[in-house]
């Protein structure tokens, strides 16, 4: 079982497969980008994790496993890519174009 402040991302509970799925090809990308050879196990978890949900706690403490700098490159860019839209507060100005 994933604890509750665990629960985001692909380990978020209460998700459709297929957006499972682009969450970790998502979290994988970024591992890959930010890590490269530091994270092979992670990536190849994260792989699995895509048709077996099953493995998602064992991807979990690989990802909890990793040296602080690179687990807080990973957390912080998959946070970035995911957050929300901001919307435009109203007509833009000359000044801002």
């Amino acid at each position: 079982m994933i604890p509750a402040v665990d629960r985001w991302g692909p380990f978020a509970d209460r998700i459709e497969p297929g957006e499972r799925i682009a969450r970790l090809r998502c979290l994988t990308a970024i591992a890959h980008l930010s890590c490269g050879p530091r994270a092979a196990e992670l990536v190849g978890s994260l792989k699995e994790a895509e048709s077996n949900p099953d493995v998602l706690p064992g991807a979990l403490a690989v990802l909890n496993g990793l040296a602080s700098l690179d687990r807080r490159r990973i957390l912080a860019s998959y946070a970035a890519l995911n957050a929300p839209a901001r919307q435009p507060r109203g007509p833009l100005s000359p000044e801002d174009h």
